[in-house]
This record gives structure tokens, sequence and C-alpha cells, in this order.
């Protein structure tokens, strides 16, 4: 798929009843027909995918610069699949806010209905959660988290982040195919407008950096409290990216004692322990640097630029008309495919590849 770079602008608002209630049942029958043509485990590999995860938002009738997009997508396709989740064996966790925290008990009762183990999936959302707030430090918060995952341990996760100083949206691909460790390169992709030096932990390049945060981490809490106590009376150069300002000595000794009696094997583990967040990781990344000169990485692996907007009716306002009509062809189609009787799907096909402009476009080859 061809790549390239688009640059949006951020505005608020929301999708319209009318529209999300549409965009439920066309997110609903898009699914169908792809996990019955190309089976489940492709549409989460296509959702990972931020190329094609926009252009879904777009076929669904969302503004082109929306990162309204990202959580209005999650939420339709959430809605769209409640009570086909075991049939098309396709589940969907997590949300926006609040809804986000519930992440790890859906994920359980969808695990409890299809006989299978929790834990792993549990653990890569955790995981994926935590890499993108603690291990990579860009600056941008995270507030929606969506997990999607099949029965027999297929996942992606969709989650996205807002920076409130600029008022800028980064969004976060997952996908488990191409998950080689949890905190080395995880990402299928990072979309921002907007990139700089960042502390990321998990580049290729801050291996010595990961191992010497494991080491620290099992040494006795007095220890590292002194010498975060040290560092705070140094001058640090301009350029450096971690300022040890708004570390609390108190709660860190806390946090430490835990990595100390737990004794982490490597720098996953650390951040796979409970409590430990954004500034213990900063603290044990300063004394990895002080202590043994190992420079954490500063490269921003935000690669694709969408920015993130809201309901404006670009480029031109939904035809209510077309999109029922739509929402009826790709539902025959899936029925039919269901019955066994694919040729309506292979037609669509080959007419898109004639006529790249008509609904069925989606359809177009393995680029559904």
């Amino acid at each position: 798929m061809k790549r390239g770079i688009a640059t949006l602008p951020l505005h608020r608002g929301r999708a319209p009843a009318w529209l999300f209630q549409r965009m439920v049942r066309m997110a609903r029958e898009i699914a169908l027909v792809m996990a019955e043509r190309y089976g489940p485990a492709h549409l989460l590999e296509r959702l990972a995918d931020p190329f094609w995860f926009q252009a879904f938002g777009c076929f669904l009738g969302f503004d082109w610069h929306s990162s309204g997009l990202t959580t209005t997508v999650c939420g339709a396709l959430k809605e769209g699949l409640r009570g086909l989740n075991k049939e098309l064996d396709l589940f969907v966790a997590g949300g926006k806010g609040r809804t986000s925290r519930q992440t790890p008990g859906e994920i359980a009762s969808a695990c409890q209905l299809i006989g299978a183990d929790a834990k792993p999936l549990i653990y890569a959302s955790r995981m994926a959660a935590k890499v993108d707030s603690s291990a990579l430090q860009d600056g941008y918060r995270i507030y929606h988290h969506c997990f999607l995952f099949t029965q027999d341990g297929h996942w992606a996760v969709v989650q996205q982040g807002m920076n409130e100083d600029t008022g800028l949206a980064r969004r976060y691909h997952w996908f488990s195919e191409i998950v080689p460790d949890f905190v080395v390169e995880p990402h299928a992709a990072i979309c921002c407008d907007q990139r700089g030096p960042v502390l990321n932990l998990v580049a290729r390049e801050s291996e010595t950096t990961r191992s010497k945060i494991a080491q620290l981490s099992r040494e006795s809490p007095d220890r590292l409290i002194k010498e975060i106590k040290k560092g705070k009376a140094l001058e640090l150069p301009s350029r450096h990216h971690i300022s040890l300002a708004d570390l609390n000595e108190g709660k860190l000794a806390s946090i430490f004692l835990k990595t100390y009696e737990k004794q982490p094997a490597d720098f996953q583990a650390v951040l796979a322990t409970a409590g430990v967040g954004a500034k213990t990781i900063r603290a044990l990344t300063l004394l990895s640097e002080l202590l043994f000169g190992a420079t954490p990485s500063p490269r921003d692996p935000a690669r694709f630029s969408f920015a993130h907007g809201g309901k404006d009716g670009h480029p031109y306002p939904v035809d209510r008309d077309t999109y029922e009509r739509t929402i009826r062809i790709l539902h025959n189609c899936a029925r039919a495919a269901r019955l066994g009787r694919s040729e309506k799907l292979e037609g669509l096909r080959r007419l898109s590849l004639f006529y790249p402009g008509v609904p069925d476009s989606p359809l177009n080859g393995q680029e559904a």
C-alpha cells in the first residue's frame, strides 16, 4: 500500500447521532464481509495499518481530518459487532476515557464465553498501554485504548493520546504478529502531526539503558534514593530531556521497594511491575545515565502524519441515501457469503477494479 503524509487540523465536535447509527451498521457489514472472505485476523492486521484505518473511517462517513475518527470508528465497530463476536470470532474491548479502564474485565468476560485463556491477552493490553505511557514518553497522555482480539490469540491495539499544550493528538497502532518484543520497536505505526526529541526506551539503540534500568531496579531502594538526591544537585545540560524537579523521593522509595522485592529480570519485567509509571522510569533512566553513561534514544518513532479533527462535513456532506444503499449491498454480500455463495463478492471485487470510486471499493482484492 502506498504511503504518504497528510497534514490535517485538529477540530472540536462529535459525530451526529444519525450518522453514528449508520456508522455502526456499516462497520458491522464491512467486518462481516472481510471476516468471511479473509478471516478475522486479516481485519486486525488492516486496523493496525494507519492508512487503512483512516480510509476505513472515511468510508464510514467521518471527516478525513479527524481525531474523533479514532474514537468514533473504534466505538462504532465495537457496537456493531455486539452480539456477533462469538460467531465472527472477533472481540472488541476498551474505548475512551473511563471505558478504557474496563478493558481487562471485558477481555476476561469474552474469554470466559469462548473458553480461552485471558491472561496473555490482558497482559498484551496492559503492556501496550504501559509502553505508550511510560516507556515512550512523548508528551501525549493516553486517553483512548481499544483492544481487538480473536479466539486463537491474534490481537491489535489502536490507542490515542493528547498533548494538551499543543492541542494535537497521536495515534498508536499495534498488531500481535509483528511484535517481536514489547519493549523493542513494538509498534505497527505511530501517527502524529508533530515530531521531536522524546524519551524512547523502546528504540533498539536504548538497549543499554534498558539493561541498566533492570539492573538498578534490583538495587536497594536506599541507594537509589541517595543517588537521586545527588542527581538533583547536578546542573544538567540544556539538551537533557529528563528533569528530576517533579520526582518525589518518598513515593519513588515505595516503588523501588516493590522492584527490589520482585527482582525483575529485564526491562519488560520492570515496566510490567504494578505501580511503575512514567516518573519511576524517568528516575531509573536518569540514574542509568549518571551512573553508567547509558544514554537513552531521543528518536521519535512517529512515522506517519495524521492530525485529528472533528465533524465539519468535509470534504462534502454525507449522502444518506447512498450510505443506506451501500449498507444494504454489503449486508446482502455478507449474507450470501455465509450461505456459500461468494459470486457477489467476487463480482464486486472485479467491478471495483474498473470503477474504484464505487461504494464497494473496500472489497478491492487483498487491499480490503
